[in-house]
């Protein structure tokens, strides 16, 4: 059996691809050797330098740090392909030309050790011609390994094994891909454009056709192929614009000359003269001079969005349709297509052949419906899949439909009849297989998953906001369920009546849940209704109600882990920071952002950050620059962009965990949460000796210098103040003890200072009606 560890990784070809993987695998903490070309004899290895310099400064950010940049080793092909002798998985991420590929595999097959592993990124070329020439060894080393940009950011990948890929080769990069670098992986056959790019590819080129030949205008398109079909928000148009206009026609002819002749997909492939003038004039969308939409300096000065007219090819100034309405904007795929008008022609002519195509591509594409539905949620962020999406419609009326419009009906369509593709049996979630039976939707070992607690059991606790759940081995998870999982009085009773039942029957508790966030923080709607009628006692009940309830479950008599993934902001952060420990998905964006609304973190987010600080023996010696620092993090509203810079900033500690694949934290926390049961002692209540005044007075002085320069607001200075009593603890000075039952209480005073200033009013009214932070 082949060993089965990865150690060290190269990757060869330094574009944008090759060079998101690099920094991936360096994300995961393994080396990593990125080789390209030789195009600069004064510095060969410039293309490979070049690309992670760019890296480090790209926004999104390619690395989760800075210090994985440093597990990154630039080279060139020429003068260190023998140094692939040194690592055990190969990724090939050049030019998708077949010839250039195959000069490099026969290079590689002199160097390499027999056994390692080598994949192509490839997206278009089968793996049959790929290996077309090499040796049996090769052939047996090599697979497919389809990537999606960006790939830290993008969940999935595609791996194709060839008719001589040894089974054992293809488990050790599969283990990896999941484990490591935190991908879903799935299985895709040996097929032209794999599964992914060839139903997103179709679907984009109908929906882009239909809006041409219906007259619908882009932004119309954008709200009834958006949202309500269960896709990103940016819907068609607005997504071409974000993975570049340019890239249509080579998708387009990438698919055309691989696929058969008789596919679907080239009935409906075709130029559009307005898209190629567009892409000749450089309106190629975000990377260029704008796309379909782009913003544009308004009479006024300010920026006024714009959309492309697809008649006259002019630009003019974005309309909302609000074309969509009931339970088609809902969500209801059977109302969408069956709407009067514009909305349901459109709807349908972009579903109709989509969902026809999806479900014609199996099992060619990849064996099960699963496959093709995790494709397209992973690598198009759908919310649900194309078959989930048919049973939501029906199969039968789909048929139906289908068949009225002169559109083909898939075998696998008629077979299921009036059935379903989905079903759940004895609380297994089953999937309808070509063979006319149902098979269990397996999870790889390692992936729990509170979807699947919740088809065969109920909540142990349950109220309008929060949700305990038995995740089985005496450990329960505690869930958010409001909107963006906001937290109010409803989670901080729940909180309070779990304690008391994981006490008398379970062993550990961990925060958890399976929404698009972790938790955005307090629920502002509900604060600013109490703002607005003065019940200030209401207010401090609340500020009070969330400590008492996230102190007692820090000092509760079993393990407490929190897994965060996401936005953990505000309150979802102070949650973190009062848990024993913290079991982090590995993009979790975690901050204290409370100053943005005009506030100060209040659940006990101020002392655990500063304990955090202090335990930070960079800080040296007394308490000012561990004061300094939390002042300068919390003031600013700083999130961490990920959970390694999490640890830098001191919302994590370093004794936390970073879970790579989101699939596996809740596993992974309970875990943890176990691993503390025996022996599990409560942690001792902090003290703090602070500077008091003297310290604040400093801190004060820094923030009017920002205000003189223009960088901090006339209310930051406001806010920042109140910041730096709590701190530097109030009236204290540094001969006396702080306890933390009197920081809190002056994170309730402080608060209830800045809810009564109307400045602050404004800024939570800001924030809830557009999002962003108000600059008062």
């Amino acid at each position: 059996m082949a060993d089965k560890s990865i150690n060290k990784v190269c990757v060869i070809g330094a574009g944008i691809m090759g060079a998101g993987i690099a920094a991936q695998v360096a994300n995961a903490g393994v080396p990593v050797l990125l080789l390209d070309i030789v195009r600069d004899e004064d510095n060969r290895n410039s293309i490979a330098e070049g690309a992670v310099a760019k890296m480090l400064k790209t926004d999104p950010a390619p690395f989760m740090g800075k210090r994985a940049a440093k597990l990154v080793e630039t080279g060139n092909i020429d003068d260190h392909l023998d140094r692939v002798a040194e690592c055990e998985w190969v990724i090939e991420a050049i030019i998708e030309r077949l010839d250039i590929k195959q000069e490099l595999y026969a290079k590689l097959e002199k160097v390499r050790k027999p056994g390692t592993a080598v994949s192509s990124n490839t997206s278009t070329i089968p793996l049959v011609q790929l290996v077309d020439g090499r040796s049996d060894q090769f052939k047996q080393d090599f697979l497919i390994t389809h990537f999606f940009n960006p790939p830290r950011y993008m969940r999935l990948i595609e791996i194709v094994a060839g008719p001589k890929s040894d089974p054992d080769t293809v488990a050790k990069v599969s283990d990896f891909v999941d484990r490591q670098l935190g991908k879903s992986v799935v299985n895709a056959e040996d097929s032209p454009g794999f599964i992914a790019n060839r139903v997103g590819t179709f679907w984009i080129q109908a929906a882009v056709n239909a809006a041409f030949d219906q007259g619908i205008s882009v932004e119309e398109a954008d709200e009834i192929g958006g949202r309500p079909m269960g896709v990103p928000k940016t819907g068609i148009f607005g997504l071409v614009d974000l993975i570049g206009v340019d890239l249509i026609p080579h998708l387009k002819n990438s698919l055309t000359s691989t696929l058969s002749k008789d596919d679907p997909y080239q009935a409906i492939a075709r130029n559009e003269p307005l898209i190629d003038q567009m892409i000749e004039e450089g309106y190629t969308g975000r990377k260029g001079k704008g796309g379909f939409y782009r913003l544009n300096k308004g009479a006024d000065g300010s920026r006024v969005k714009e959309a492309k007219d697809l008649k006259s090819g002019e630009y003019r100034a974005a309309a909302r349709p609000g074309l969509v309405r009931g339970r088609a904007a809902k969500g209801d795929l059977a109302a969408l297509i069956e709407a009067e008008g514009k909305v349901g022609a459109y709807a349908w002519a972009v579903l109709g052949p989509t969902l026809s195509y999806a479900a014609s591509i199996v099992p060619e594409a990849t064996k099960t419906v699963v496959g093709v539905d995790d494709a397209m949620k992973l690598g198009y962020n759908w919310k649900i899949g194309p078959f989930e999406m048919i049973d939501r419609i029906g199969a039968g009326k789909l048929r139906e439909k289908l068949a009225a419009s002169d559109i083909p009906v898939p075998a696998i369509l008629e077979q299921v009849g009036d059935g379903t593709f989905y079903r759940v049996e004895n609380g297994k979630r089953r999937y309808f297989g070509t063979d006319g039976a149902y098979h269990d939707v397996d999870r790889p070992e390692g992936v729990l998953l509170l979807e699947d607690i919740k088809l065969s059991s109920k909540p142990l606790l349950k109220n309008g906001s929060a949700a305990l759940w038995d995740v089985g081995d005496g450990v329960v998870a505690l869930e958010f369920t409001a909107k963006m999982n906001a937290l109010d009085e409803q989670v901080m009773k729940l909180i309070q009546k779990s304690i008391a039942l994981v006490k008398s029957d379970y062993k550990a508790l961990v925060v958890y849940n399976e929404g698009s966030n972790f938790s955005a923080g307090a629920n502002l709607g509900l604060a600013l209704f109490a703002l607005n009628i003065a019940a200030w006692s209401e207010v401090e009940k609340s500020i009070k109600g969330g400590q008492d309830a996230y102190k007692a479950l820090k000092y509760a008599p079993f393990p407490v882990v929190s897994a965060p993934f996401g936005m953990a902001l505000g309150g979802g952060c102070e949650i973190c920071l009062n848990s024993d420990a913290v079991q982090a998905y590995a993009e979790t964006y975690i901050g204290l952002v409370e100053a943005g609304v005009g506030i100060v973190p209040g659940w006990g987010g101020c002392g655990e950050m500063l304990t955090r600080q202090l335990e930070n023996p960079r800080h040296g010696q007394g308490p000012m620059p561990a004061v300094s620092k939390c002042f300068e993090i919390i003031s600013t509203a700083t999130v961490a962009k990920s959970a390694s810079e999490a640890k830098d900033l001191g919302f994590l500690r370093r004794s936390d965990g970073i879970t790579m694949n989101r699939d596996r934290l809740l596993h992974d926390a309970k875990v943890r949460a176990l691993a503390m049961v025996d022996g599990y002692e409560a942690p001792e209540k902090p003290e703090f000796r602070l500077p008091g005044p003297t310290g604040a007075a400093a801190l004060k002085l820094a923030v009017e210098s920002f205000r003189i320069q223009g960088l901090a607001t006339p209310h930051d200075e406001t806010v920042a103040a109140e910041l730096a009593h709590i701190l530097t603890g109030g009236s204290t000075d540094i001969t006396e003890t702080v306890t933390e039952a009197q920081m809190l209480e002056l994170e309730v005073e402080s608060t209830m200072r800045l809810v009564r200033n109307p400045k602050s009013q404004a800024r939570v009214e800001h924030m809830l009606e557009t999002g962003k932070p108000l600059r008062n």
